[in-house]
């Protein structure tokens, strides 16, 4: 383990306990791959290149087996960040972890910068036609991104899935006018329960657009949350029946974020 260079810089500042024993887990999980499943390859990104290693020098010393490392460069945005399950607004391809809708709305909102690598990384499309779409700016480049996203959901989700996801993200972002927002992610909520009314905080906390009660309180003064077209700013306040629209509570947290609770 000490061999890498990685490991040697961070032993200068101090590694965790769950930081020490990685590459040992890593190692054995490769070796329990190869006597459950034969399984003598292993994937992953290039910061991953050590832990492999590491599992196909155990697998070579105790089943006396030659196993493989096969790496990619990791995808990164504009800010350096990894797209990666340990960052803050990872996607997963699994509808269940990741709606359709915040799938589409994941690509919709790149930063302008990303927007190209994006297009060449993750579509079919010609390069000539992506050049194409990059080279707008203001408005025509966010329709590039509604393009962007469109494309890449429709890979992932199909075409179905994909056009529900980018007719509620046009209908919650429109003006105002009617729109199909059924492809917003949604809970439900018995109709008694809203008439005994139900703190503005805890509301935005059950619909997980905020992951604490501190948050949600946070999000409420700062005035970032939203139900329907009112801005809430108390963190005190009851939402009741009479902020329904359509037989649904649309919540939104700051610019981008929607949620719909649904009344039954």
């Amino acid at each position: 383990m000490l061999s890498f260079e990685a490991y040697k810089i961070r032993m200068e500042t101090g590694l965790s306990f769950i930081e020490f024993n990685y590459q040992l887990l890593q190692s054995y999980d490769f070796l329990q791959l190869y006597k459950r499943h034969g399984c003598r390859l292993q994937i992953g990104g290039d910061d991953q290149w050590g832990n492999i290693v590491a599992g196909m020098d155990l697998i070579r010393r105790l089943e006396g087996v030659e196993a493989f490392a096969l790496t990619s460069p990791l995808v990164t945005r504009s800010d350096g960040k990894k797209m990666g399950k340990t960052e803050q607004g990872a996607l997963w391809l699994d509808a269940a972890m990741t709606t359709p809708y915040d799938f589409y709305q994941y690509w919709v909102n790149v930063p302008d910068a990303d927007v190209e690598q994006f297009f060449l990384r993750f579509t079919f499309l010609p390069v000539e036609e992506i050049r194409a779409l990059c080279a707008a700016r203001d408005a025509a480049l966010n329709e590039s991104k509604r393009r962007l996203a469109a494309e890449i959901t429709t890979l992932v989700h199909g075409t179905e899935a994909a056009k529900a996801a980018a007719d509620a993200s046009r209908a919650a972002f429109a003006e105002g006018g009617p729109g199909d927002l059924s492809a917003v992610p949604s809970i439900e909520m018995g109709r008694a329960e809203l008439e005994k009314g139900i703190g503005i905080v805890e509301l935005f906390v059950r619909a997980g657009l905020c992951a604490t009660r501190s948050d949600g309180r946070r999000l409420v003064s700062q005035g970032g949350a939203y139900v329907g077209r009112r801005n809430v700013t108390d963190i005190d306040a009851v939402i009741r029946p009479d902020a329904l629209e359509d037989g649904a509570l649309l919540l939104r947290a700051g610019k981008k974020r929607y949620f719909r609770v649904i009344v039954r």
